[in-house]
């Protein structure tokens, strides 16, 4: 069983740590993609992510690509105006930060520290989750959609029959020689970012079954070439965490996006597809695809 770190005790986030950190996350019903314990876990070496309990509030401790700590805001009830101030100082005192901030901010702890001057708050659009409606996704309908609907179709006249499947652990490491074929044909070797993406997906994949998500693949002449992998995010919404297909196969990604959204076991209002990064390739295509709304998310920094 795993041991509860109190405050100002942090422990690095581990496997054995899912049950526990993933109900307060639950809980709390968060609509930004960061606050799932998959996407923690599975980034929890790129972003150095350890966790800790103050009285009713869960806290995560980071640590940016200079080594710089920062959190992430504050789980739990409403107000946060204490902790998010408690933490704030800590970090400043105990690790020396001069400007000790909190990242990925949703929009409830905004209002929560409103007209408080110590302060301030910087929306950073980068990080801004895209949310679709999940008919829109599902079905692909309408003219707006031509374009995704003719990639599937150019992709079927091309390769014809394929076949999609729930994601299990058996086959889930089927779809790790996916993530190595992405990988090699985006020259990883080459990128930090695209190699500390890939060891994510690994993680995900080599960890299926423990951090309880679901996913789907599609199988081209009995080869796996695509898949993906999520799960809820709240009562309404499906996160996606990852999406790899083979990038020489025109229509794979499309077809992929769209059968997952529609094989998905629960009954969802939205898919939320998280955010793009900056990246300008990536923004355009999470934006061909019509989003309903984007989560907004500031870093708050202490004066």
């Amino acid at each position: 069983m795993t041991s509860t770190p109190k405050f100002p005790d942090f422990k690095p986030l581990a496997l054995e740590d899912r049950q526990r950190v993933h109900d307060l996350l639950w809980h709390y019903q968060p609509d930004t993609s960061e606050l799932t314990f998959t996407n923690l876990f599975i980034w929890r070496d790129h972003y150095r992510v350890q966790w800790s309990l103050y009285k009713d509030w869960l806290l995560f401790l980071c640590g940016d690509d200079a080594g710089e700590a920062y959190a992430l805001p504050p789980v739990g009830p409403a107000s946060r105006l204490e902790v998010t101030r408690l933490l704030l100082q800590w970090i400043r005192e105990a690790k020396g930060v001069a400007m000790p901030r909190i990242e990925r901010a949703d929009t409830r702890l905004i209002a929560e520290i409103a007209e408080t001057p110590e302060f301030s708050v910087e929306m950073t659009r980068d990080h801004f989750d895209y949310v679709y409606e999940r008919e829109a996704l599902a079905t692909l309908a309408g003219r707006k959609y031509s374009a995704k609907r003719n990639h599937i179709n150019n992709f079927m006249r091309t390769y014809g029959d394929y076949t999609y499947e729930t994601l299990t652990a058996e086959t889930a490491s089927e779809c790790l020689d996916v993530a190595h074929t992405w990988c090699m044909k985006r020259r990883c070797e080459d990128d930090l970012d695209l190699l500390e993406e890939r060891d994510a997906v690994f993680d995900a994949l080599q960890n299926f079954v423990a951090l309880e998500v679901e996913g789907g693949l599609i199988r081209l002449d009995g080869h796996v070439q695509a898949f993906t992998l999520g799960e809820l995010l709240n009562d309404a919404t499906l996160v996606v965490h990852i999406e790899k297909a083979d990038p020489d196969i025109q229509g794979l990604y499309p077809l992929i996006n769209q059968q997952f959204i529609q094989h998905y076991s629960q009954e969802v209002q939205a898919v939320n597809r998280e955010q793009d990064l900056g990246e300008p390739g990536l923004r355009r295509a999470k934006e061909s695809y019509y989003p309903h709304h984007l989560v907004e998310k500031a870093r708050i920094r202490l004066y």
